[in-house]
């Protein structure tokens, strides 16, 4: 289903410690959404000088049953445009276009998943665990953020899967250290078949090295900006290896955000690598 443009009214607007979780009735766009999926946003209202649109992933989506027509997704306030968005309140009404961007890729049969989610890097993990419990793949989340109240989604995954290891960088919650310190137990523990990740890109490339080392798959959700979110303003690319071994910019929005980690080329996130497709015709300009 193609993505579309949607006047959405918010149903609810929840505290999730520092993150705000919105639910907004906007049936078309939970109509085709899957897991991975993101939304894109105008913020500031009608006359505002902010004309770029803020990307969120979606935390879930219920196009049947109770809530029909909704979609949720999380938001962290980081400048103008998220501030604006936190002061919304129920009742007001969004502008907004989805489902947009590549969903998660889903094993084809029962296949032993640890979901890694860094702060509000959690919120598609949980729709994603949903889809893999539903196939019959046994779930374990890795959790982290630097401090408790960064951490999110911590009792929906609990209620979803077995288990949930939570980390953070100053040890006010769970154990103190980094989500890569627990990954290798974790995915000794269920025998995972496949790491699924979406938070910072620091914490992405190290969880891509331990699948690597694990000899398994990871697929990962990049926060990259994503101006346009449509692939047409070019400012979310990142230099990932194709099938052909060579590299090319790719953009986050369209062929993203979704990335299996091995491909991504952690180390020149924001350079121009110069044995990449087309190089020599960009140093130009």
């Amino acid at each position: 289903m193609s993505a579309v443009q949607e006047q959405g009214e918010i149903f609810s607007v929840q505290k999730q410690g520092a993150y705000l979780q919105f639910t907004v009735v906007a049936p078309r766009i939970a109509a085709g959404f899957q897991p991975g999926h993101f939304v894109a946003v105008a913020v500031g209202g009608e006359n505002t000088a902010m004309i770029l649109r803020r990307a969120f992933a979606l935390a879930g989506a219920t196009p049947t049953g109770q809530f029909a027509g909704t979609i949720q997704f999380v938001v962290a306030e980081h400048g103008p445009g998220t501030r604006w968005l936190v002061q919304r309140r129920p009742g007001d009404v969004l502008d907004l276009v989805g489902p947009l961007g590549t969903p998660f890729p889903l094993p084809s049969g029962p296949s032993p998943a640890v979901l890694v989610g860094g702060g509000y890097g959690t919120a598609p993990l949980i729709p994603l665990a949903q889809a893999l419990i539903a196939q019959g793949s046994p779930v374990e989340f890795v959790l982290g953020a630097a401090t408790a109240s960064r951490l999110s989604g911590e009792m929906t995954a609990k209620r979803l899967a077995g288990r949930v290891t939570v980390t953070t960088d100053d040890g006010s919650a769970g154990q103190k250290g980094l989500v890569t310190d627990a990954l290798p137990e974790a995915i000794e523990r269920i025998n995972a078949e496949i790491v699924y990740a979406c938070g910072p890109m620091a914490m992405l490339k190290a969880v891509g090295q331990v699948a690597q080392k694990k000899a398994i798959r990871a697929q990962v959700a990049v926060e990259e900006s994503m101006a346009c979110g449509i692939g047409v303003c070019m400012t979310c690319v990142l230099p990932v290896r194709g099938e052909d071994g060579r590299s090319r910019f790719v953009r986050s929005c369209v062929e993203g955000p979704v990335f299996e980690a091995g491909r991504v080329r952690w180390d020149d996130v924001g350079k121009l690598p110069a044995d990449l497709v087309g190089a020599d015709a960009m140093g130009g300009h």
